[in-house]
């Protein structure tokens, strides 16, 4: 009869796995330090130039947008395991209850333990399962979100002609470009043409956000 901690730990589990994607997807709330202002991008063909990805995943409309279609998703689910939870931890007190006040025979109350005992296994894989899930759904989000930066890079980088793009991110010590010349500094060219992108993508087809919805 001891399931209550069991049951109140698969609930658990379940919201931080949801807590994990928004974390994740948001870099915990943090914005990163933008460029400076008033630097303008002057990177010749053939230079290595660098963009904040932090910005680039914060500042980017799809990313927003599938953002917003998973939280959506992992919130329904978590409410349901939620219910589905609290509906057996409240029948499993119920039914201790009525042991504790002699209300029940004990053939009785073996018989109804057994069958909490069996919703509980089937509450546990079906947590499992959510929990799954909400992983597929974030690796998926992540996996649009980077095909759709690197193709744009790609297409981009044919136009500038760079011998190299580099990705940093971090804010205390960006890494692995710690420290660069501004004017190398690509992020906001590459936000401006991604969200462009973006635009004229919704008004031909649909979006990786409206097709997951």
């Amino acid at each position: 009869m001891k399931q209550t901690s069991t049951i109140l730990s698969v609930i658990a589990l379940v919201a931080v796995a949801a807590l994990g994607i928004f974390m994740l997807t948001d870099n915990g709330g943090k914005k990163a330090a933008p460029a400076a202002e008033g630097v303008e991008t002057v990177a010749q063909k053939g230079d290595v130039v660098y963009f904040n990805l932090d910005r680039v995943l914060k500042e980017y409309d799809m990313a927003n947008d599938l953002r917003s279609v998973v939280e959506t998703k992992v919130k329904s689910i978590s409410d349901e395991v939620n219910r589905r939870g609290n509906k057996l931890q409240s029948d499993f007190n119920a039914l201790n209850d009525k042991i504790n006040k002699g209300l029940i025979t004990r053939s009785v109350a073996e018989a109804q333990a057994q069958q909490i005992q069996d919703r509980k296994n089937k509450f546990d894989a079906y947590a499992a399962q959510k929990e799954q899930e909400i992983a597929e759904e974030q690796m998926v989000m992540q996996n649009q979100i980077g095909d759709a930066i690197k193709k744009f890079v790609d297409a981009y980088n044919v136009e500038k002609e760079y011998a190299l793009i580099i990705a940093t991110q971090g804010d205390i010590l960006p890494a692995p470009v710690v420290a660069g010349d501004p004017s190398l500094d690509i992020t906001d060219d590459l936000i401006a043409g991604l969200n462009a992108e973006y635009v004229k993508n919704k008004a031909n087809n649909k979006t990786p956000a409206e097709k997951a919805e």
